[in-house]
């Protein structure tokens, strides 16, 4: 069977299911798909079947299967906030970094990301849950998830309709080759996913060497000097996870060049963040050691691992975190997570009662 014959046999099934399971987070070809399904409508339009209806049709299909495999996530991120994000972002390759940067996405343009999110690797999976988390409506998440889907969609299928005769010319010579051109492909595959996962073990192998644990942070802070401990989460993590370890001081590494100018290179300092093995911790704590830190150590487990050993923990609603500047702000905010606000300015210090003895 042709592909183009296959596409207009069960075209709209295939697409359904691929974008939905890419929307699931499921390994599939979901762009490949949009383009291949393109070209082949634009092949059976050149012999005289319609354009526009089976087009216009298998986009509609492509948005409904995105939002539907989307809103199980949403859900899952109104229900399950954070939690939910450390799951999703374990079926990432790129899961040390996609969280954050999903974070900062959200944080600077709201819902609006959803229109984008399909183009970006990594941003699509995180930022749907995250919209969840963060308190978005659901008709404002379906009008921005269905717009983003249906514009990434389209321009699949406008990719698939203008190169229709080269894919044409390619699939039959894949058709010529056979097995053979399969298995190259799924070689090439393996050895892509290899490699991803060879370099995370290495860097993981290397990051393990240099990290302290919560039970000797927890030794130091009760001796002389207390440690520098930097909480490295972004603003948005803080609002979805409102606590911190008492003493610590809110930094962002991208500003690594001032932190390196305003702190005494002698001084002990431990960093933690929110992302899997704590790898920016990690990153970060590297950096400070090549700037001239004698000391610098990411905390194994960050955040999570100092509050299942029992530790006390320090509540930022109270200390006033979370901050708007007016009015309008403050109900805004509290729109969006629903959490108590503040007006009295931005905190840059958890430095609350020094946690001698002090156990959640």
């Amino acid at each position: 069977m042709l592909l183009h014959q296959l596409v207009d046999k069960f075209g709209p099934a295939i697409v359904f299911v691929n974008v939905m399971g890419s929307a699931l987070g499921l390994p599939v070809p979901a762009m490949p798909t949009m383009i291949i399904v393109g070209a082949s409508i634009a092949l059976m339009a050149v012999n005289g079947a319609a354009f526009w209806p089976p087009l216009v049709g298998v986009l509609c299909v492509a948005v409904a299967g995105g939002v539907l495999g989307d809103l199980v996530w949403f859900q899952g991120g109104r229900k399950y906030g954070d939690k939910t994000l450390k799951t999703i972002c374990k079926l990432s390759l790129s899961r040390d970094t996609c969280v954050k940067k999903t974070e900062r996405f959200f944080g600077k343009w709201g819902v609006r990301v959803l229109l984008v999110a399909k183009f970006i690797p990594g941003l699509s999976l995180v930022s749907v849950p995250l919209a969840g988390a963060m308190g978005v409506k659901l008709r404002s998440f379906i009008a921005h998830d269905g717009a983003g889907i249906a514009l990434w969609s389209a321009v699949g299928l406008s990719l698939g309709v203008l190169f229709a005769a080269q894919l044409e010319m390619f699939f039959a010579m894949m058709s010529q080759l056979g097995r053979q051109a399969i298995m190259v492909l799924a070689v090439l595959l393996a050895i892509y996913v290899a490699y991803r996962w060879w370099r995370r073990r290495a860097l993981m192998a290397t990051l393990e060497k240099a990290r302290i644990s919560v039970d000797q942070l927890y030794s130091l802070m009760n001796d002389e000097p207390l440690p520098v401990i930097f909480d490295i989460r972004s603003p948005e993590k803080r609002m979805l996870d409102p606590f911190a370890i008492p003493g610590s001081m809110f930094a962002d590494e991208r500003d690594l060049a001032k932190i390196i100018e305003s702190y005494d290179k002698s001084r002990k300092v431990i960093i933690y963040c929110s992302c899997p093995n704590e790898v920016s911790a990690a990153w970060m704590a590297k950096t400070m050691r090549n700037a001239g830190f004698r000391d610098v150590l990411p905390l194994t487990g960050g955040l999570d691992a100092w509050r299942l050993a029992g530790f006390r923990v320090a509540n930022l609603t109270e200390f006033g975190e979370l901050m708007a500047t007016t009015p309008e702000e403050v109900e805004q905010m509290a729109a969006t997570c629903s959490l108590p606000l503040s007006q009295n300015g931005t905190l840059h210090e958890a430095g609350f009662p020094h946690p001698h003895g002090d156990r959640a």
